[in-house]
């Protein structure tokens, strides 16, 4: 059984429902998922790079450490470039992205307590999420892609409010399951509509896959 999505956005996320959790791993899930969270992060995550100047007799005159946005930072300027420069989005930059994302789905279900499947780097499990690819010369404005994360501010703002009551919608769940084994279905519809209007907010400001602003809906 599957929680119900916008129809027709390029964007959509569904998770099934699990009818049983197990209460051991929900104790633990904080720890069960740093393996996965690292590999996660190792993937997709920011990096950092020390740089020393050193002068001619062998001294370190300074040191300068500068730190970036990892692959998703330079996966973001980049489709900007290719759409606004050559008006392209290459079929295997934009599987790179989906497949990201939706591992990023998948580990992010798992930490809210929403299935009991270990994340998967490459089976769906019960993290159903699709992103439609683009035609850019017929669906996007090139020089949208440079104002869409400016344009999605009011979203930030509102998931921001959003996402602090998922963390409390967690919390509460993760108590429901230590004594029921079952997720009520009321916060986990909730949690899952919070995963997945950040998804359009994401496809629209930062994968740059659709022109259509996001709907402020949790559905």
């Amino acid at each position: 059984m599957t929680t119900s999505s916008t129809e027709g956005y390029a964007a959509r996320l569904d998770i099934d429902y699990p009818e049983q959790l197990d209460r051991l791993t929900t104790f633990f899930r904080l720890l069960w998922v740093i393996p996965i969270g690292i590999i996660l992060a190792l993937v997709g995550g920011a990096g950092q790079e020390t740089t020393k100047v050193i002068s001619d007799s062998g001294e370190t005159v300074t040191t300068i450490t500068t730190s970036g946005g990892g692959v998703l930072g330079g996966l973001f300027v980049a489709t900007i470039l290719m759409i606004v420069v050559r008006v392209k989005y290459p079929r295997w930059w934009f599987d790179f992205a989906r497949e990201l994302t939706r591992f990023s789905a998948r580990v992010g279900a798992y930490m809210a307590l929403l299935t009991d499947g270990y994340p998967s780097t490459t089976d769906e499990q019960a993290v159903h999420l699709e992103i439609d690819y683009p035609d850019v010369e017929q669906d996007l404005n090139r020089w949208l892609s440079l104002v869409k994360w400016f344009l999605a501010i009011p979203h930030y703002i509102v998931l921001f409010f959003l996402i602090v009551g998922a963390l409390l919608a967690i919390f509460l769940a993760w108590f429901a399951i230590l004594f029921t084994g079952r997720y009520p279905r009321a916060l986990f519809d909730y949690v899952v509509g919070v995963g997945r209007w950040s998804l359009r907010v994401e496809a629209y400001a930062f994968l740059l896959v659709t022109d259509d602003y996001p709907p402020f809906s949790l559905s």
